[in-house]
């Protein structure tokens, strides 16, 4: 068994759950044979059964009944995809609280139970575009879960983001179609920068703080594994005692949020449409298991009216200096599926699954997600889409729904009815643990409105926009600039800037200079100045740095030094990242002194320079060797590799050689080097790391030391990437003086 093989088979042996052993009686092993559908042994699978002399072919029978089921089963492949959030991916797990803290605010062992581990499957997607789409266009990104719990199926369907563009679930088509590609032409396809969703945007004033959090760094993650969930709507806990709270859930992310650059993010969507779903599996894989913790944010229900928003209202987070996030549990993912259409396609979920303990508000988002998720589902899977294997519960089921399409149960028993003569299949009282719903009091008149404080759009904006970065601030200028830039109507566009001028008048004429709008002469609404540090991503960044997953490529040609490559790959290892080697070509790269052709030696390059981009990589190394030197100094792409992933903030290490590449080939602006090659001094500038020379017994030494003050040149190189990336470049305007 190859090592790749070996260690799937021992992380998917760690992988098992109760829904995973579910699941075996219906997952089939490749057999030796081939047969039909009704499991009669196929003979011939090439050739349509013809008339013929034995010679020449005749006609085809339509009587060949193995090739009519083959060509109609393929015919019937498809199903409808689903109306948003048709692109995505995703994976098993398991959640687990740490323990009994969250019982002051429900009963229910999902939340409040450390002995429990419960399985999970999580699907992960964008919203706008086709199953076809790239993965890293600009989007929100949905962040679904199912929690296979012994009192029955829960579903968190949430995103990567806290709020959303409505309030109200009546206008979800609205701004559905609004987004889509529009009508006339179907374009464009996965993205939002169309004429069609400014103009929604600019006519719907709610959806102001929404817009912010998407045109922002969390609309283009770096990888899902590097994104925050929100449940996104307000649910509600009930404790033993019968006592409610209002509830918002969060997925926290071990590695912290990062984002990637647009650009990067432009150029991925071609040359690696799929970046997002083989980074997924690459991480399970390999062991790097994604891992979240889960918080809750509560307030009693006594306390519903005590803030200066509506907690109901789905377009405003609930700052946590008012209400703290209580860190109560962990998710890991750690069992990619075995098959991506009976799991992923055709997992299913729906908000109004809860489990006793839960329960739901009055948020009217909500309330019309819980009529539409289900009837969504019908659609594309029938009636019974509860019953196929990744959505059935893991715990019994028994009920008198009866019959329908595609029905997998069957029933023993000769009453379908309740009540029965039998008394079978009762009712389960709550204290035995049927659900019940909280006795909350309902009184008023029927009509169309929304409360008071659901008129009031920007005080939140305005908090988001105010609490970035400076670096964060100029994307979102820049992104904003960009979709409106992509709007033909000067109506959309001039609007939008208006809308922009309620939220920060400096935003405002930025926007407008960038896009031929209306600049401002005044601020539409005075801006409050409040921030918080918790909308930032910086404020995620974990605790201990780490390098974990991090992908590093270490550029090399023939000539190169052989025992800094093994040094830097070893301890990239041990700091659980993966490094790939890139190369002249695909295949062995022959280090110093070796004769070039000679056999297998030297290092097996991953990939060569065309065939990979820099764009699908955290961070580089080039290592010395003066031949090796030489060769990248002449070769483009090689220099492009460097100049991209400087534009784009990632680290960037040189050792040697190596160096002199970088000072003069590449000629990165603004930065020091040290290009003393018999110097061990390691200097670090705007995110590039050079040494002159490096000993492999100084790298062993090294490797433990991420984040430490003292540093060699790995702990260094290991520092800046553990940043994700720096910014700092951007700020000092040495990204656009680089061609990339």
């Amino acid at each position: 068994m190859s090592l790749a093989g070996a260690l799937k088979e021992k992380f998917t042996a760690v992988a098992q759950t109760k829904k995973i052993a579910d699941l075996q009686k219906d997952i089939l092993k490749q057999e030796e044979y081939l047969n039909t559908d009704h499991g009669v042994l196929i003979s011939d699978t090439d050739n349509w059964l013809k008339a013929t002399d034995g010679t020449h072919a005749g006609p085809s029978l339509l009587e060949d009944q193995i090739a009519r089921e083959k060509i109609h089963r393929f015919d019937h492949e498809r199903i409808p995809e689903r109306v948003v959030h048709a692109r995505g991916t995703g994976a098993h797990g398991y959640f687990k609280v740490f323990s009994d803290a969250a019982s002051k605010y429900t009963f229910a062992p999902v939340l409040t139970d450390p002995s429990r581990t419960t399985p999970v499957f999580v699907r992960f997607s964008t919203v706008q575009g086709s199953k076809g789409s790239a993965d890293t266009v600009r989007d929100v990104r949905g962040f679904a879960t199912k929690f296979y719990t012994d009192e029955g199926n829960w579903d968190l369907v949430g995103n990567n983001i806290p709020v959303f563009f409505i309030q109200d679930a009546i206008k979800f088509p609205d701004i559905i179609h609004a987004v889509k590609p529009e009508p006339h032409n179907e374009v464009p396809q996965g993205q939002s920068a169309h004429n069609n969703f400014w103009d929604f945007v600019g006519l719907q004033p709610e959806s102001a703080h929404m817009v912010m959090w998407a045109m922002s760094d969390r609309g283009i993650p770096r990888s899902y594994r590097m994104m925050q969930g929100f449940g996104v709507n307000t649910y509600t806990l009930v404790n033993a005692e019968g006592q409610r709270f209002f509830v918002k859930f969060h997925w926290l992310p071990e590695l912290g949020v990062h984002s990637l650059v647009w650009d990067e993010a432009l150029k991925i969507a071609g040359q690696d449409p799929d970046f997002h779903r083989k980074d997924l599996q690459e991480a399970i894989d390999t062991g790097a298991y994604p891992t979240w913790k889960f918080g809750i944010q509560v307030i009693p229900e006594a306390n519903e009216h005590d803030f200066d928003f509506d907690i109901l209202d789905a377009t405003k987070v609930w700052p946590e200096e008012l209400v703290p996030i209580e860190v109560i549990g962990e998710m890991v993912l750690n069992r990619n599926v075995d098959e991506f259409f009976p799991e992923t396609e055709q997992v299913a979920f729906c908000t109004a699954h809860v489990v006793p303990g839960i329960g739901f508000s009055d948020d009217p988002l909500l309330q019309g997600r819980n009529f539409s998720y289900f009837d969504t589902q019908i659609t594309r899977l029938g009636i019974n889409w509860e019953e196929l294997p990744i959505n059935r519960p893991v715990c019994p089921v028994m009920n008198f729904h009866k019959d329908g399409k595609m029905r997998h149960k069957i029933y023993q028993g000769t009453v379908n009815y309740w009540p029965n003569r039998a008394s079978q299949f009762k009712p389960v009282p709550p204290e035995q643990g049927g659900y019940h719903d909280y006795a909350q009091k309902v009184a008023g008149m029927k009509a169309r409105l929304r409360g008071a404080k659901f008129q009031e759009h920007f005080n939140q904006a305005q908090l988001f926009y105010n609490s970035l970065t400076e670096y964060e601030k100029k994307h979102l200028v820049d992104a904003i600039s960009f979709e409106l830039s992509h709007c033909d109507d000067p109506v959309v566009y001039e609007t939008y800037t208006k809308v922009l001028n309620n939220i920060d008048f400096d935003l405002a004429k930025q926007v407008a200079l960038n896009v031929g709008g209306i600049v401002p002469d005044a601020p539409a609404r005075a801006n409050h100045s409040k921030a918080t540090p918790t909308l930032s991503q910086l404020y995620y960044a974990p605790k201990e740095p780490t390098i974990k997953s991090r992908r590093v490529a270490i550029l090399v040609a023939d000539g190169f030094a052989l025992a800094q490559v093994e040094a830097l790959r070893a301890a990239l290892k041990a700091g659980s990242a993966t490094s790939w080697v890139i190369g002249p070509r695909r295949g062995w790269v022959y280090p110093e002194g070796a004769v070039v052709g000679s056999g297998t030696g030297g290092v097996w390059a991953d990939h060569h320079f065309e065939g990979q981009r820099s764009t699908l990589f955290d961070a580089f190394v080039v290592p010395g060797g003066r031949k090796s030197a030489q060769a990248l100094a002449e070769n483009g792409r090689a220099i492009h590799w460097i100049r991209e992933a400087f534009g784009h903030c990632k680290a960037i290490g040189a050792i040697g050689e190596g160096v002199l590449f970088l000072r003069e080939a590449v000629m990165l602006p603004g930065v020091e080097y040290n290009t003393n090659l018999d110097s061990d001094e390691v200097v670090t500038s705007f995110g590039v790391v050079t040494v002159g020379k490096i000993g492999a017994s100084s790298v062993v030494a090294d490797t433990p030391k991420i984040g430490q003050d003292k540093k060699g040149f790995v702990s260094s190189f290991a520092h800046e990437v553990s940043k994700h990336r720096c910014y700092e470049r951007e700020l000092k305007g040495l990204t656009t003086k680089v061609a990339y």
